[in-house]
């Protein structure tokens, strides 16, 4: 088992600027913790510092409250899945997971049970004597895990190990991994990925990363949190557009008039106001913001205030429609039910319900956050 902490992590290559800023991060034990964000963030970089292939520039790293600056990789107690498989292509399956045992002068029984109890585990019983050119990608990827799970580490990294499966493959081996995570006792697991969907369906805890000019502002730390507090109650408009998709709605408005639990904005573009329920104590009148409304809390119908659009395109996608209308403002996306009978070119009012909506300052930041979360709403 193992817990890992970073301490006023930075990362630089020579003389450039820092990778990583001024990041400090606590991974409990069976935690699963996945680094996401845009291309360029530092996500892998900072996967592999905890792997111990990446120096780190300044700050601490601690296993188990041991400092890991100095250690080297073979030493921490981690194991690592690549995004490539790495598989060596000259050996069986069986040969492939039981090479770090064999590296590390273990028992044969012992490489034996352990082979074969993470063969079972993942399925890959029938597949121990085949090499890797005879695997699908799904296969191969599961050959890779199982190589980590025999030597029963203290923690997990993956390095986006999803993104060379297809759509279908990429489902069925995160539910996998999700299922596995429950038997890897008090293991701790540590995932990189760009894929949202993968972040907000396995993770316990999400640590979004800011890059170039935002990082070098802020910190390399967006937003750290549960999927859902992230989602319901991001701290700035990056962490609003970045999780969900399709992404939040931003409309650019003026505050009109603020009261306890309330504020009223004008539309910047065109006629129309709004209302947040919101906390504004720290809104003035006149002052631009921005705000921010998830597509499915939008509705076609209601007292809400509403803003008149005409309607661009339907996404169909059976259960439900992703609707994209154009306004003065720009362009709402709102989810609707699936057989919604709507038309390229037809005027249509969009409902914009208060308590789901959120406000943003001119540089992006949440002074203010919704008051509940917002439940889904019917449209």
């Amino acid at each position: 088992m193992a817990a890992i902490f970073l301490k006023d992590v930075q990362k630089s290559y020579g003389t450039n600027a820092p990778v990583i800023r001024r990041l400090t991060l606590d991974i409990g034990q069976h935690e699963f913790c996945v680094f996401l964000g845009p291309s360029g963030c530092g996500k892998s970089t900072l996967l592999r510092m905890i792997a111990g292939l990446e120096e780190l520039s300044e700050g601490e790293l601690l296993i188990d409250g041991r400092r890991m600056n100095e250690v080297p990789a073979a030493e921490r107690g981690i194991a690592m899945v690549f995004q490539s498989y790495a598989l060596f292509p000259h050996m069986t399956v069986f040969e492939n997971m039981a090479f770090g045992l064999r590296i590390a002068k273990q028992p044969k029984d012992l490489i034996e049970r352990r082979v074969r109890e993470a063969a079972r585990v993942l399925q890959l019983d029938a597949l121990l004597n085949r090499h890797p050119k005879a695997l699908s990608g799904g296969q191969r990827q599961r050959v890779a895990i199982g190589r980590a799970i025999v030597r029963k580490p203290g923690a997990f990294l993956f390095d986006e190990p999803l993104s060379n499966l297809d759509a279908a493959l990429r489902g069925q081996t995160r539910v996998e991994i999700a299922r596995l995570h429950q038997q890897f006792a008090n293991a701790s697991v540590v995932y990189v990925t760009h894929d949202q969907i993968e972040a907000m369906t396995l993770a316990d805890k999400i640590v979004l990363l800011h890059a170039g000019a935002d990082a070098e502002r802020l910190g390399s730390i967006a937003q750290c949190g549960t999927p859902l507090d992230l989602y319901h109650h991001p701290r700035s408009r990056f962490v609003a557009g970045f999780i969900g998709s399709p992404r939040m709605n931003f409309i650019d408005a003026v505050v009109d008039a603020t009261e306890p639990g309330s504020v009223s904005v004008k539309l910047a573009q065109g006629e129309g106001r709004l209302v947040a329920h919101v906390n504004g104590e720290r809104l003035r009148r006149g002052q631009p913001v921005t705000v921010g409304v998830r597509p499915e809390h939008l509705r076609l119908e209601g007292d809400d205030p509403l803003i008149n659009t005409t309607v661009a395109l339907a996404e169909r996608l059976g259960e439900h429609s992703y609707i994209h209308a154009e306004h003065a403002n720009g362009l709402l996306i709102t989810k609707a039910p699936g057989d919604t009978a709507v038309r390229a070119g037809e005027r249509m009012a969009i409902h914009v319900p208060p308590q789901a909506c959120h406000l943003f300052d001119s540089d992006g930041v949440a002074h203010t956050r919704a008051l509940r979360t917002p439940a889904l709403i019917a449209v």
